[in-house]
């Protein structure tokens, strides 16, 4: 794999690092700052800063860490393509797991590495990402939806409505009751009464539980809800919800 080709034709890529440790941060700044065509832009240490970052910095690309957080880190990629579709983004992270991989590439990311990688690499990915190509470690050994078995439609015995339905898949996503009801168009009370019809209906105890319940109906093989998610971390999000 030959390293990335500058960009100075196009301009510099910037490129915007978001990670946990202050080793890794600085790791990733000479990374970046070290490849031809690429500048870094900023590195945020919290996840909240780094849509405000985003806006002001205005970067081209993305790096993100999938670390011990990465719901949290997830949701952030989601906000930032719902805000800045046009912003590449690189996952760095240390599992192998092709389901991990998959929920990343889901979430938005254009390109899923493993945390060790090279800085040749790296640009790479941050490059192609940009040209809306999908780039994986070559390390990990993806599992493909066509060999994966496929998924069973999830039907409560009640069934849901549209705007149930609606509702559900903002929880699949990790989303509060405020942002289902700013994405949905509709008042904060009424998402809560559709979330208690909906565990009504799947017979769950909670947002989580029924999280849970339609994601192992979908991939039986996965045993705790969410490809690795903390079955307490939707719930979190949303401390002052009633549900």
């Amino acid at each position: 794999m030959s390293a990335p080709m500058a960009s100075t034709a196009r301009g510099v890529t910037r490129v915007l690092l978001l990670a946990d440790a202050p080793v890794l941060r600085r790791g990733l700044v000479s990374m970046i700052n070290e490849t031809a065509g690429m500048q870094s832009v900023g590195t945020p240490g919290e996840l909240r800063r780094a849509l405000t970052l985003a806006e002001t910095a205005r970067p081209d690309a993305v790096v993100v860490e999938l670390g011990s957080g990465r719901a949290a880190t997830l949701n952030a990629c989601r906000d930032l393509r719902r805000r800045f579709p046009r912003i590449a983004i690189v996952a760095l992270g240390t599992s192998e797991d092709p389901a991990v991989v998959n929920e990343a590439l889901a979430a938005g990311v254009g390109g899923y590495l493993m945390i060790n990688t090279s800085p040749t690499l790296l640009g790479w990915a941050i490059l192609a990402a940009r040209a809306g190509r999908t780039v994986v470690d070559p390390q990990i050994r993806r599992v493909e939806p066509s060999a994966a078995p496929a998924a069973k439609p999830f039907t409560p015995e009640v069934p849901l409505t549209r705007r149930e339905s609606d509702v559900l898949d903002e929880l699949l996503q990790g989303q509060s009751n405020r942002q289902i009801g700013r994405n949905l168009f509709i008042s904060e009370d009424t998402v809560k009464s559709h979330v208690k019809a909906i565990l009504r209906k799947l017979g769950a105890r909670d947002r989580a539980h029924a999280v849970s319940l339609v994601l192992s109906s979908r991939n039986p093989s996965c045993t705790c809800g969410g490809h690795g998610m903390p079955a307490g971390s939707l719930a979190a999000q949303d401390v002052n919800a009633d549900i």
